[in-house]
């Protein structure tokens, strides 16, 4: 019975998409542009071998018409392929779930104003909810920046850090230690309820050590409140049906829990990447589950160095892991399918330190395949659509299937 493997790799386009200038993302393009800055300030071409091999350059090629500075020109073993989103914002929850076959078709609720912006009502309810007398912040920023400018503040006053970008969030900083980590996440559950009538993507509890600005630094605690996907992804179709959905790193935050069946916490792209291969792994004596779906987040490209706006490390995480695919390619089985793809753009030479509107690549790989160009998809339902075909669930009612053309 079918496995399926879905490794995404967090703010990573490949050229901006056909809707792009009404974001001002016209020209960001994560994958190229990253490449590009990686040259010019290493003095050598990105080296990914093994994306190569499963098409992604032929895909951002394909997706933007530019050429691209990578090492090598390898023959493409894999499908290959990108996609435009249709979702209304460029945030992570809608990403994701158009990848599972539930595009967000209405608008969410944006915190426009850089400063002072949330209203009054809304202050006011928070901290009646909570307790607290105020918070700090109330503008856009990164969490880098803020804490680095708010930490000292945050230590003497005891009060959390309130923030927001140009996504439809309210994100919320403090120290693990002197606020502590509990009293985050129960700050985080106060405020998701109130902010449930103001149609809010999610609330971010973003913790932090340190005891100076320089110093201060996120952990891996973070921890997401969601709001619920307005339809049945492919995820609870499947595990309706009995099947078994796997959640390696913040998936499970994302889909607010819903069809996850194994949650496993994990912090690095290294702990990430092992933490999927030991899901993967199947001992000798241990039968592998069926009809299950492994799904990954590898947030760390963006978090790290997207939204930071370091192509450097962007590129050098990107080639660690494309030095881990082969173990990969290694443990899948025959009847194991393998798909690479993102959520959203992160430009990390764009102006600002927000999410980029741009095409996202659609990678996917099993034991027998041949080169097969996907070409472009109207989509990022495409993927829970194909993912409903393998698993031979009830249609999604947005997406094209391509399961036919991998010949699967």
């Amino acid at each position: 019975m079918p496995r399926a493997i879905i490794l995404v790799i967090d703010g990573f386009g490949i050229g901006h998409a056909p809707d792009a200038e009404a974001f001002g993302d016209v020209s960001a393009n994560t994958f190229a542009n990253m490449a590009t800055a990686f040259a010019q300030q290493k003095q050598r071409h990105i080296s990914l071998p093994n994306l190569s091999k499963l098409g992604l350059v032929k895909a951002c090629q394909q997706a933007s018409d530019r050429a691209l500075p990578v090492k090598g020109d390898v023959p493409t073993i894999g499908a290959y392929g990108y996609a435009a989103q249709i979702s209304s914002g460029k945030g992570t929850p809608s990403g994701h779930w158009e990848m599972a076959g539930v595009p967000v078709l209405f608008d969410w609720t944006y915190f426009a104003e850089k400063e002072h912006g949330f209203p009054k009502d809304l202050i006011d309810k928070i901290n009646q909810a909570t307790g607290f007398s105020g918070f700090l912040g109330n503008c856009h920023a990164s969490t880098t920046h803020i804490i680095a400018e708010l930490g000292a503040q945050h230590l003497e006053t005891g009060l959390p850090i309130c923030y927001t970008s140009a996504d439809s969030v309210f994100q919320i900083a403090a120290h693990e230690e002197h606020f502590g980590l509990e009293s985050l996440y129960n700050y985080c559950e106060q405020v998701s309820e109130i902010l449930d009538e103001y149609n809010i993507g999610s609330v971010i509890a973003r913790p932090f050590t340190g005891n100076n600005k320089e110093n201060f630094q996120r952990t891996g605690n973070r921890r997401d409140y969601s709001v619920l996907p307005p339809a049945t992804t492919v995820l609870e179709k499947l595990t309706n049906a009995g099947g078994t959905v796997v959640s390696i790193g913040k998936i499970a935050d994302i889909f607010a829990h819903q069809g996850i069946s194994i949650k496993a916490k994990a912090n690095g792209i290294a702990a990430l990447t092992d933490t999927t291969l030991a899901h993967l792994n199947v001992s000798q004596t241990q039968s592998p589950l069926d009809n299950t779906i492994i799904f990954t987040h590898l947030v760390n490209l963006e978090q790290d160095f997207g939204h930071r706006r370091d192509p450097v490390g962007y590129g050098e995480a990107l080639e660690y892991f494309d030095s881990r695919l082969p173990e990969f390619f290694a443990q899948m089985s025959d009847d194991d399918l393998l798909l690479l793809t993102s959520d959203h753009g992160c430009d990390p030479t764009w102006p600002g330190n927000d999410h980029t509107r741009e095409f996202v690549p659609v990678l996917a790989y099993h034991n027998h395949i041949k080169s097969i160009n996907l070409a472009q998809r109207n989509s990022f339902a495409d993927l829970g659509q194909t993912l409903a075909e393998l698993f031979k669930l009830e249609a999604m009612d947005y997406g094209k299937s391509f399961l036919t053309e991998l010949a699967f």
